[in-house]
């Protein structure tokens, strides 16, 4: 293997959100960055300009959307991302809060597929508009679209808020179930807005569409936020565009971007970017095979300790979706139901009252699933983008946090 993805890199006491904002001695697998190095050659162009010693204002040269251009078109089928088509930000958050700002007034509604990236909520409420949950069905053991009640939303809302692959149930959602929910969308002149951060991180059998190879009036009903952060581990750089086939869309996104102040890039950005799309390629598959084969060990790691915690399957991210309903004494007659997602029979704060538990007595730290909607009581989600060592000490706490549960 030409990429070492089971060196252990001390982050503790570095100032990381992730290693520094839990218990002085758990391990943290919740928030979602990974423990692994970026790719080399993302680190070479970094030290390249950090060598210049010069960080002026950035201009974006074209290099950059050839980069990105290339890049999602060798690998996605996706062409037609140009200086003409992309409007570039500090991040996705930045994007699809200014997608919001620029596509709605105060008090329109803005749908979520619930259980959903938490970051979704204050972007809402911090441009006035309303939030309009579309919880997802959970049946069989997978979660799905609730195609009634979408229609249903979408006669009253302004705009989708898409999670493209989706964070936290770990879905890849099919060409088939976008194309059902842009004609929906556009039948009833809602605006699409696609956050497709984690689109690289997929697997075998389930492959990442993105919206902009939709239908061309579905494409121009939208924009798409993308960037290269998630996948190569450099969030903390900042990095992200805004895709808009209309130009028309085009030109509101900037203004929203201009208006929230969130318009000029980073130099490290632009190199990590065009350095990652260029020429990560290689690390990026090694790296996808890594966390496949992390996956495959929670799913064996629980099925031979922990056989009632129920993971979802994981299609895309590398976050993986946590069933601990069966804890709870209040879940009654549905205990064993592995097919009720929607339910009110679980004690209101069992999902905190365990993640508690799990960081403060057991030494692992979670994230929460209420913090993804209500609708998730119950639930944890699991970052396994760390060595597999770490990941086994994990679960082996979250065995032996379990047995003390009260």
């Amino acid at each position: 293997m030409k990429y070492n993805f089971d060196e252990i890199i001390p982050r503790r006491n570095t100032g990381s959100v992730k290693w520094d904002h839990c218990a002085p001695d758990a391990i943290p697998m919740w928030v979602a960055d990974m423990d692994f190095k970026t790719a080399p050659e993302v680190l070479d162009a970094l030290q390249k300009r950090l060598d210049h010693g010069v960080f002026g204002y950035q201009l974006v040269p074209d290099q950059y959307y050839e980069a990105i251009d290339n890049w999602f078109g060798r690998r996605h089928g996706w062409r037609g991302l140009t200086r003409e088509t992309i409007v570039p930000t500090t991040g996705v958050i930045a994007a699809y809060s200014a997608a919001i700002k620029a596509m709605t007034v105060p008090g329109d509604k803005v749908i979520v597929m619930t259980p959903c990236y938490n970051a979704f909520f204050p972007a809402i409420r911090n441009n006035k508009c309303v939030q309009l949950d579309n919880p997802l069905r959970y049946e069989n053991g997978l979660w799905s679209i609730d195609f009634k009640d979408f229609e249903a939303k979408c006669k009253e809302a302004r705009v989708l808020l898409l999670c493209n692959p989706h964070n936290p149930v770990g879905r890849v959602w099919t060409r088939e179930e976008l194309l059902q929910v842009g004609k929906i969308c556009l039948k009833h002149n809602v605006f699409v807005i696609s956050d497709e951060i984690h689109c690289e991180l997929t697997y075998p059998g389930h492959d990442y569409t993105p919206w902009a190879t939709l239908p061309e009036d579905l494409v121009r009903n939208s924009v798409s936020c993308i960037s290269p952060t998630k996948a190569f581990n450099i969030a903390g750089i900042q990095i992200a565009n805004i895709f808009a086939k209309d130009p028309v869309i085009l030109a509101k996104m900037d203004r929203a971007i201009n208006d929230n102040e969130c318009c000029d890039v980073n130099v490290f950005g632009v190199a990590a970017l065009m350095a990652a799309y260029n020429h990560g390629e290689a690390w990026l598959d090694q790296l996808r095979e890594y966390l496949l084969d992390n996956a495959r060990t929670v799913y064996c790691f629980l099925e031979d300790h922990l056989p009632q915690v129920v993971a979802s399957p994981l299609e895309g991210t590398y976050l993986m979706w946590l069933d601990f309903r069966f804890l709870d004494s209040a879940y009654g007659s549905a205990r064993n139901d592995k097919d009720v997602a929607r339910n009110d029979k679980v004690s209101p704060g069992f999902s905190e009252r365990l993640a508690n538990h799990l960081e403060n007595n057991c030494g692992v730290k979670l994230s929460t699933g209420t913090i993804y909607g209500p609708v998730a009581e119950g639930w944890e989600r699991l970052n396994i983008a760390c060595p597999r060592k770490v990941l086994l000490e994990g679960l082996s706490r979250i065995e032996k946090g379990l047995q003390r549960f009260p």
